[in-house]
């Protein structure tokens, strides 16, 4: 498999790790991945909070698309996290709820990579057209291209349940199975559409992003009056160029795979670990910290607790 969504491989060899409590080692890496899980919660609980309180972010295109791209990426850990969960146990569920668990997760994690682009064509309309910024990127087009962007993402998924329906009987979808991609693959052409749709995926987001920072540098270099403004934009850029080089490390997961052969007890747990979460937390915590509106409102918030811990510690 090349990428697995968040469930790890088929476990084959267990030799090396005969004596290593297997139990224990799925118990606190599970329990650690929830506790990332949770305060990536507060972290976007407290996001949502400056954006549904501030009148000037709900009304802004690009904090539109960032908090779309936040509860996408929440709920894509959420999903991952409990086919993990459901993989580690082996707990079944009827067919039609663990294909539509696979599916939801499968969607949500190619959501990401285009929003990154659609974000990146907004700071080029912004920088380059600025006259014209509001008239292109309005409100009722900002959700149109996210509901585009969801009907992209959904046509592999399409294609993929009808080639599944065509190729299993009635009583497929009355048993009950591991939520796992690889317990719908049936077929190998699923498997190529899968590895087209992601390669065409990261392929026109990394495409947009790099159109849009070049035509951001030369608008910076040609006109003195946005360098600033243009530099800051052609750094976003490349912010959203290193996400988009996150989402595309679920790929590396095949290169340990190939590498760590005879340990293939700890590779699922290292796969889902750094392929699959890490980049999405980081992701999420890296705009977030950087971006002026976000940022200030959080350090107002912890100065204000400071300042009113500090003076009843004096007395």
């Amino acid at each position: 498999m090349v990428i697995s969504n968040g469930i790890p491989p088929n476990i084959t060899k267990v030799s090396a790790w005969d004596g290593i409590n297997i139990e224990v080692l799925r118990t606190t890496t599970t329990s650690l991945l929830f506790t990332c899980f949770f305060f990536f919660l507060l972290f976007m609980a407290a996001m949502l909070t400056i954006f549904f309180t501030n009148s000037v972010a709900r009304e802004t295109t690009r904090y539109i698309l960032f908090i779309h791209m936040l509860i996408n990426d929440a709920a894509y850990l959420y999903l991952a996290l409990l086919m993990f969960v459901f993989y580690s146990y082996q707990i079944t569920f009827p067919v039609p709820f663990c294909y539509l668990i696979v599916t939801l997760s499968s969607t949500t994690m190619k959501v990401t990579p285009y929003n990154l682009a659609v974000m990146s064509l907004e700071r080029y309309v912004a920088i380059c057209f600025p006259l014209r910024h509001g008239e292109i990127c309005t409100i009722p087009r900002t959700f149109l291209a996210i509901a585009l962007v969801w009907t992209i993402c959904l046509i592999p998924n399409v294609v993929d349940f009808i080639i599944l329906c065509s190729s299993v009987n009635k009583s497929f979808f009355l048993l009950y199975a591991i939520c796992s991609r690889a317990t719908f693959t049936i077929i190998p052409m699923q498997e190529t559409i899968k590895i087209f749709a992601y390669v065409l995926t990261f392929s026109l987001a990394g495409l947009a992003i790099l159109f849009s920072y070049i035509r951001i540098t030369l608008t910076a270099l040609r006109v003195f009056s946005k360098k600033e403004s243009a530099s800051k934009a052609a750094k976003t850029m490349m912010l959203h160029a290193f996400q988009l080089v996150l989402c595309m490390s679920a790929f590396g997961g095949n290169t340990v795979e190939l590498i760590t052969k005879d340990n293939l007890v700890l590779l699922p747990t290292i796969n889902f670990c750094f392929f699959m979460c890490l980049p999405r937390f980081l992701s999420i915590f890296i705009y977030g910290a950087r971006d002026e509106l976000f940022f200030g409102y959080i350090k107002r918030c912890f100065i204000c607790s400071a300042s009113k811990i500090v003076p009843s510690s004096a007395t």
